[in-house]
């Protein structure tokens, strides 16, 4: 049994004014988020846990979602630690989270540390020169938690294998320096079979040995799925949680947590001939009904969606398309900033509406079908939202 309880961002954040957010019922793109789906995913990864606790990853306001319902989603599913890119993030959350253990991920720098002590926050040290301002922050002898973030193949953030091994054999190691985790990032996990991933799994396996006893974590959403020896402690799903596919060329089993619509502001006729959109780059063979959705790359849904006139990468796909009335529409002509064109006249006459919603994607549309189209990846897609549409939180029924 499910209930519907439709909270737009006004009731669940700050007070906003109406120049930066949509009042209910003047919502031009509406955006559903099934709240039960996402406590769903997250118990599913936590299955595939297996042993280890299960994470959640909460960047970027909970991938495009909102901050704090995913947060108290995940909490009430049974998540005690979370994962945010920001010490400002992480404090954010706190407010909502009070007993979670927050990491920030992108460490500690100078002029940072209060945020940290503040809000009860744990750094994620991924250099030398982070290091040296975490230590510089506990000389007075404060006992502060950190993790250490060990490159194992990323060649993005982190200590090289070899100088973590170094600092877990320095006997001159301040004892206040001890990290409760070891943490890394697999690279290639969304491909299987990439060799890259055995080579990751086993540098880190010596980072862990060396720093005995503490916890370790490597698994990301995909590297849930590479297995039980991937997991050790701590696992960290992020994009599989809001409904992504984490693994390329493979069925997704996540269920659908987020469904983007925008309304149809106009259906107009055109002739064969005639184009439509800037560049002219559709020109219709046949008479055709569009209609005119009031979304564009101001609200995330990207340019490179597409349906002529813009190169996709690495994609057949001619572009992407949406679901009206249960059928699928395609895309036509170029993407604009706020407006966006579908052919619906395959749709019987009269049916297609000026305020009809057409879904963009979500449980008709999946997201990766639509990232593919566009030559990108759903993450993209999920955190690119704008802050035009309207958020609409569908719990399930306790």
């Amino acid at each position: 049994m499910v209930h519907r309880l439709y909270l737009t961002e006004m009731s669940t954040h700050h007070t906003p004014t109406r120049s930066t957010l949509p009042v209910a019922g003047e919502d031009h793109a509406r955006l559903t988020i099934d709240l039960s789906a996402l406590a769903d995913n997250w118990r599913a990864m936590a299955r595939r846990s297996g042993a280890a606790r299960t994470a959640a990853v909460l960047k970027a306001d909970a991938y495009g979602i909102g901050l704090e319902p995913a947060a108290r989603t995940f909490h009430l599913a049974g998540a005690r630690d979370f994962f945010v890119a920001t010490p400002a993030e992480g404090a954010a959350l706190r407010a909502t989270l009070p007993d979670a253990r927050i990491y920030v991920l992108s460490g500690m720098w100078a002029g940072s540390e209060r945020l940290f002590f503040e809000f009860d926050l744990v750094p994620v040290i991924a250099s030398e020169e982070q290091l040296a301002v975490f230590m510089a922050a506990v000389s007075d002898g404060s006992d502060h938690p950190c993790v250490l973030h060990v490159d194992t193949g990323m060649s993005r953030l982190g200590l090289r294998v070899e100088d973590a091994l170094a600092l877990a054999g320095d006997v001159a190691r301040p004892a206040s320096f001890s990290p409760i985790m070891l943490l890394s990032h697999l690279a290639c996990a969304d491909d299987p079979n990439h060799p890259l991933n055995r080579q990751q799994l086993q540098r880190f396996r010596t980072a862990v040995d060396a720093f005995d006893g503490i916890d370790a974590t490597l698994a990301n959403s995909a590297g849930i799925f590479l297995g039980e020896e991937y997991h050790f402690t701590l696992t960290r799903p992020g994009i599989s949680l809001y409904g992504g596919a984490a693994v390329n060329d493979a069925p997704n089993p996540m269920k659908p947590v987020v469904t983007a619509e925008a309304r149809i502001l106009q259906v107009r006729e055109a002739k064969a001939g005639e184009s439509v959109s800037y560049g002219a780059t559709t020109v219709f063979t046949r008479d055709t009904r569009i209609a005119v959705a009031a979304v564009g790359y101001a609200d995330g849904y990207m340019r490179a969606l597409s349906g002529s006139g813009v190169p996709l990468r690495k994609t057949n796909v001619p572009g992407a398309g949406g679901v009206l009335h249960g059928r699928a529409v395609p895309l036509i002509g170029r993407v604009t900033m706020d407006l966006t064109h579908f052919d619906v006249t395959d749709l019987p006459e009269g049916s297609v509406r000026p305020g009809d919603f057409i879904e963009l994607f979500g449980r008709n549309m999946p997201i990766e079908d639509v990232a593919r189209a566009g030559g990108t990846i759903d993450y993209e897609l999920l955190t690119s939202l704008g802050r035009r549409y309207e958020r609409r939180y569908e719990a399930a029924k306790k």
